[in-house]
């Protein structure tokens, strides 16, 4: 199988980053490299990647520390500044506050030995590592995106790439002019997916779905978090983001109830409330492993949707959005012609020919 470079961009040490982390150093996969990157020498991911190094001597991990910028995303600075230890030709880009299965970087990797494959991307389910609100965003994720995304792939769809995993040739990467030429762009995973396919390679969604962290333990971190999400989506993809409320199950039944009152309507509120809350349960019981009915899924489902209507409106105008310390516009645009960057030692590799 062969050799393979993770690159991790690292920002602070996040809720559970060791164990996150730890998961990518117990890969069944023969040959592979750990590559992490922080901008600020300070910042306490680096004792982290040490315990790592530390723990695990028998992995080949790298860090790279540098505060060059190259853009307006600092995920994407970050990712050209660490690109140059990479030693290997296949690349799996990976967010921090994700966890994985031991097979996982053999199996995502897979797809790759097809050189029609541009890149290949995983779902992922989310983990509550909060209270009450972060349930909320778990709920986001497992009830709304991700099924969104699965109706969306089953209809043919391939206009995806997820942060969560990423994978792709390298040579793939430099055929759309490398990391820079995501540098201004907020939706930089979504791009790199986008990139490629226009130069004839297939976007290839994995079976493999990974674990991300849900850290929102309040009301306004939540909001701004999806809230970057929703106006991301409207970015992309005008048209279907504003009919995407249609999904929202039990605002629709409230609008349908009150456009219709009556008998026939109380009943399909009742049926249809009660498909939601049972999608919300087997959704929830999924992610964790449960066996028991989470009643907490159940009552809070008609406020999920509610809040998730409430974003909805919210997105539909602006075009900023908070994510960590910054304020990055979501309004994403090609350059004419992409900036230069540190590269790593040149490698060849072949394209098929863009098809028309």
């Amino acid at each position: 199988m062969p050799a393979v470079s993770i690159l991790k961009p690292l920002c602070g040490d996040e809720p559970a980053l060791y164990d996150n982390l730890a998961t990518f150093c117990r890969q069944t996969h023969p040959h592979y490299q750990l590559v992490f990157g922080v901008r600020d020498g300070a910042d306490p991911a680096i004792q982290v990647v040490r315990r790592l190094q530390q723990d695990y001597p028998e992995r080949d991990i790298a860090l790279a520390v540098n505060g060059a910028r190259h853009g307006s995303n600092p995920k994407v600075s970050n990712l050209i500044n660490l690109l140059p230890l990479a030693r290997h030709d296949l690349l799996v880009l990976a967010d921090a506050d994700i966890a994985v299965e031991p097979d996982y970087l053999t199996r995502v990797s897979a797809p790759l030995a097809d050189v029609r494959t541009g890149v290949v991307t995983c779902l992922y389910r989310g983990r509550a590592m909060g209270g009450w609100w972060s349930r909320l965003g778990v709920q986001f994720i497992d009830g709304w995106f991700a099924p969104s995304v699965h109706v969306a792939h089953f209809g043919g769809s391939r206009s995806f790439a997820f942060g969560a995993t990423i994978a792709l040739r390298r040579d793939a990467l430099q055929a759309i002019g490398g990391f820079a030429a995501l540098a201004d762009r907020l939706a930089d995973d979504y791009w790199l997916g986008e990139l490629t396919r226009r130069h004839g390679l297939v976007t290839v969604l994995s079976d493999v779905v990974v674990r991300t962290d849900v850290t929102e333990d309040s009301l306004a971190e939540l909001w701004r978090h999806e809230l970057r999400w929703m106006r991301t989506i409207r970015s992309l993809n005008p048209a279907g983001f504003a009919f995407s409320f249609i999904t929202f199950t039990w605002p629709m039944l409230l609008l349908g109830l009150a456009l219709a009152p009556g008998a026939i309507a109380i009943a399909l509120l009742l049926a249809g409330g009660a498909a939601r809350s049972m999608l919300a349960v087997a959704d929830t019981r999924r992610g964790a492993g449960a066996s028991g009915v989470d009643l907490a899924a159940v009552l809070t489902a008609p406020l999920r949707d509610l809040l998730l209507l409430a974003e909805w409106a919210a997105a539909l105008t602006g075009s900023r959005v908070h994510w960590r310390d910054n304020l990055i516009s979501v309004r994403d645009r090609l350059p004419a012609a992409p900036p230069s960057y540190p590269s790593s030692p040149s490698r060849k590799g072949t394209l098929p020919e863009r098809t028309p």
